[in-house]
Formats: structure tokens, C-alpha cells, sequence
């Protein structure tokens, strides 16, 4: 037993829909689970029909999906030209939601909404295997995967998932050789629809292999296997043919978008190894993750644009230790949001933020009561494990420094253009 995950970039054109069902036609004879993503940019485009539905403009939430609606019907014919609407009834389930008015909090109505990529992603690429003949069941995995009602960063309910997983999946591969199924997604005990988080569809993959006690798992990507910066960032990126559990866990902790951050420890509990390999090169062996430590690893750059860095100052000059911090990261737990990096001083306390508008603005009000409050937008984290000063010099040039930490492996500096 294999697990895939194939991300939205493999499936963003017929011609790469195609190529991966070569991939997959490619490990004939063996069992695979296979986790697909939302095809290209459509997570994005369902965005925004949250936003704008949460906004109050249902007309403008309506023709933003009814966009995304063509565009999937379209490349379904393409694939299938016999193919019936098989995906209506997915289509129907938000547009259902859509003519109602928002009632509860914005995280909710985005599962409901945002769910929906993945369940046509899958259902495409399901029915056109079915069609060249390669034969596969296709599962929601809502039905699968129980959560709790934590929306956006829903927590999994192991003990139901696992029971679920033995008895409507394992039973699958009993007539099949593959099952297709979405990542990212699961539903409460109540049935709504909750996400794990973005970029989660790694961390689907990985709770499947650990209860599936696969071989191995794959992640297919755009690249040829974990390099040591974005490629899109920095051209002369470094190939890393192999990496520790531990040192994966690291990268994803500060920022970097290979592997999501809780992929890592379903695979280690089991030993199961992780590939990243290249979906547009497949002969090539990708990059092995697994328990053995790894020497002489490059500078690893993580940049996390679009950060917002929040100064929270006592009011009395009083210290901000103790009660006066604690309760700041109760509202951190409250409004759903993590500090990448925070530091204290005597009488402040400084975070960077991703910038969520709406939570920022949440967390400045709420904490405003506590502290004089000042907020800087337009921020970049930089991290560099296993720095050098040549190439923190590099990095740093022409940039102004707000804040730093470094340990004796990482180091972590704000960044504000000049």
C-alpha cells in the first residue's frame, strides 16, 4: 500500500490531468490511496465566493462560483465527453448555502465553501480515470475524517477516523486497486464541513498512511524535491536529496510550503518514509524523508511575506510578564491566530503576525483594553536554519532590521524594505 498526494498545480490543465493519470497507470499491480488537491487557483477563487457571501453581496458570491462552476464542467467534458453532470449535487450544496444570510462566524461559512475544490477536484480526475480504465472508488472523505468544530483549523478525532478508515476503506482495495479522496477536509459529528488548515491535503495523506500502515507516501510536486529556498524566490536553490523527520518538522514549523506543518509525526510514530517527488519529471528519485539524521545540510531560506508586526505596550509602565502576557495569548487562542515570532522587553511585547485583516483588527481591539496597541503592516520573516554570515548579509542587504533571534542553528530577523 502507497499514499499519493498530487497538488492543485498537477491538475491545473487537461494535458497535467493526464500526465498524472500516466503517473498512476505507471504503478499498475499496486495499491494506492490517492489524495488530490483543488485544481490550480480554485481554492483561491473559492475564497473569495466566502468573502464576498460573508460581505453581504450574495450576486456577486453567486457569479464568482457559477465562474468556478463553468470552469470545472468545462475541463470534465474535455476529459470525458460522455461524462453525465456528476457534479450537480456538489454544486448544489453551495449554491444551497449561498441564497441563505451569514448567521455565524466567517471561519464556518469558509469550510462549507471552500471544501467544495477538492470534492470536484477529485470527482473529475476519479470519473476520467474510470473512463480510460483505470479502475478506482472514489470516497468523500467528510465521510471518513471526523473532526471537532474548530473551523479553518479543525483537530482530528483519531479514535472514530481510524475505526472509519478500517471499516470503509480498508474493504475498497478488496475490488479496487485504487481509492481517490480529498485532502484538507473533514466534518463534525453534526456533519458540517470543517478544513485542516491550509495546505492540510499533506496532513490528509499522512493520518491515511499511518492508519493504512502504508509503505511509504509521496507528495507530487512542481519541483524535482525539497529545495533549500522557493525556486520561484531564489533561482539558484539547492536540491536536497535527503532530510530528517526532524529536520522537516523545523522547516515547516517556521514557514517553508513543501510539507505541511503536522505531515511529519503520523509518518514518524510508524517510521513511514516520505518522497517528494516531481510530477513533471518522474523518473527522478525526488527527495527521501525519513529517520536518519542528515550532515552538511545547506542554509534553508523560509521567507513569510505579508506579515504584520503588533507592539503591545503597558499602559502603567508596569511589567508585561506574568498576567499581562497570559492574558494576551488567551486571546491568540481565542481569535484562532499564532505569533511566528514574538519577543518581550520590560514593559512590550512584540509579535509578527500573518496579516488576516479580520483577525488583526479583532486582536487590536480586544487587546487594546490591556495595552497601548501599535500595529506595522507590510513585514517579511525571514528564517535561516543552519545560517552563515555570508548569507545572512546577503539576504539582509538593503533592508532595514526590526527584530532578531537566533539560536545556534536558526535565525530568525523582521524585515522591512528601506
Amino acid at each position: 500500500m502507497k499514499v499519493f498526494k498530487f497538488g492543485g498545480a498537477s491538475i491545473n490543465s487537461i494535458e497535467r490531468i493526464q500526465n498524472v493519470a500516466r503517473i498512476i497507470q505507471s504503478f499498475s499491480g499496486e495499491k494506492l490511496l490517492i489524495i488530490i488537491s483543488a485544481m490550480g487557483k480554485t481554492t483561491n477563487g473559492l475564497e473569495k465566493v466566502a468573502e464576498a457571501f460573508f460581505a453581504g453581496d450574495k450576486e456577486m458570491a453567486l457569479q464568482l462560483f457559477h465562474q468556478i462552476k463553468e470552469e470545472h464542467v468545462k475541463v470534465l467534458a474535455q476529459l470525458n465527453p460522455a461524462a453525465t453532470n456528476i457534479l450537480s449535487d456538489l454544486f448544489t450544496e453551495v449554491e444551497w448555502l449561498l441564497h441563505d444570510k451569514p448567521l455565524r462566524e466567517y471561519d464556518y461559512y469558509y469550510d462549507q465553501i471552500v471544501c467544495c475544490g477538492e470534492l470536484l477536484s477529485t470527482a473529475i480526475v476519479s470519473n476520467y480515470l474510470n473512463s480510460i480504465a483505470v479502475t478506482n472508488s472514489w470516497v468523500d472523505v467528510r465521510d471518513i475524517f471526523r473532526t471537532d468544530d474548530n473551523f479553518r483549523e479543525a483537530g482530528i478525532d483519531w479514535q472514530f477516523t481510524e475505526q472509519k478508515v478500517q471499516q470503509d476503506i480498508v474493504p475498497l482495495f478488496e475490488n479496487t486497486d485504487i481509492v481517490i479522496t480529498q485532502g484538507f477536509v473533514g466534518a463534525t459529528d453534526e456533519n458540517e464541513s470543517t478544513t485542516l488548515g491550509r495546505e492540510g491535503s499533506d496532513y490528509t495523506a499522512a493520518i491515511f498512511a499511518n492508519m493504512l500502515n502504508a509503505e511509504s507516501q509521496t507528495i507530487w510536486k512542481d519541483v524535482e524535491g525539497v529545495m533549500n529556498a522557493d525556486p520561484k524566490l531564489f533561482p539558484d536553490a539547492q536540491f536536497i536529496a535527503a532530510l530528517s523527520y526532524t529536520e522537516v518538522i523545523e522547516m515547516a514549523y517556521y514557514g517553508a510550503q513543501v510539507i505541511h506543518p503536522k505531515t511529519i509525526k503520523p509518518l514518524q510514530n510508524k517510521s513511514i518514509p516520505l518522497h517528494v517527488r516531481c510530477f513533471l519529471k518522474p523518473a527522478l528519485p525526488g527527495t527521501i524523508i525519513g529517520n536518519e539524521p542528515v550532515r552538511n545540510l545547506p542554509p534553508i531560506i523560509v521567507l513569510k511575506s505579508n506579515q504584520v508586526l503588533m507592539q503591545f505596550n503597558s499602559k502603567d509602565f508596569s511589567f508585561v510578564e506574568d498576567t499581562l502576557v497570559s492574558k494576551l495569548h488567551d486571546l491568540f487562542v481565542e481569535i484562532k491566530i499564532r505569533p511566528n515570532l514574538s519577543q518581550n522587553g520590560a514593559i512590550s511585547l512584540y509579535c509578527s503576525l500573518d496579516n488576516w485583516p479580520e483577525k488583526i483588527e479583532k486582536l487590536a481591539l480586544a487587546a487594546s483594553e490591556l495595552f497601548d496597541v501599535q500595529v506595522e503592516k507590510d513585514i517579511v520573516l525571514l528564517t535561516v536554519r543552519h545560517y552563515t554570515d555570508a548569507v545572512v548579509a546577503k539576504l539582509t542587504a538593503n533592508k532595514t532590521e526590526l527584530l532578531s533571534q537566533r539560536t545556534r542553528e536558526t535565525l530568525q530577523v523582521l524585515l522591512k524594505d528601506k
